[in-house]
């Protein structure tokens, strides 16, 4: 099955536009679609959940902690953390990697940080 993202509302707009302009194709879907604004870490997991998307998230200072929680008790789809000093090219990049040259459950229940 294909990769699906889901933004949460910290990630760098940039980010998003940069990749729709590299693959328009690509099934990302903003934080302002999923109706994440204001919500907290728990709830912004169960909804990138039970949409079966992979949470793209800059939230580097709570989101771990918050999806070990989940994860030990919940299926997720994993979750991808953007590292404090990365690039925006470096993550536009990585992240069509991703979506290219992997498969959704090659993610599930991860909680991976890029650059890789």
């Amino acid at each position: 099955m294909r990769v699906t993202f889901q933004a949460d509302a910290d990630l760098d707009g940039r980010i998003l536009r940069g990749l729709r302009r590299l693959a328009p194709e690509i099934d990302f879907r903003t934080a302002a679609d999923a109706g994440l604004a204001g919500l907290q870490d728990p709830e912004v997991l169960r909804i990138g959940a039970e949409s079966g998307r992979i949470l793209v998230s800059q939230d580097r200072r709570t989101m771990p902690a918050h999806f070990a929680r989940f994860s030990a008790g919940t299926r997720s789809p994993g979750v991808i953390l953007l590292r404090e000093a990365i690039g925006i090219s470096t993550a536009i990049d990585e992240l069509f990697l991703i979506w290219v040259a992997s498969e959704a459950e090659e993610w599930t229940d991860r909680l991976v940080w890029i650059p890789l």
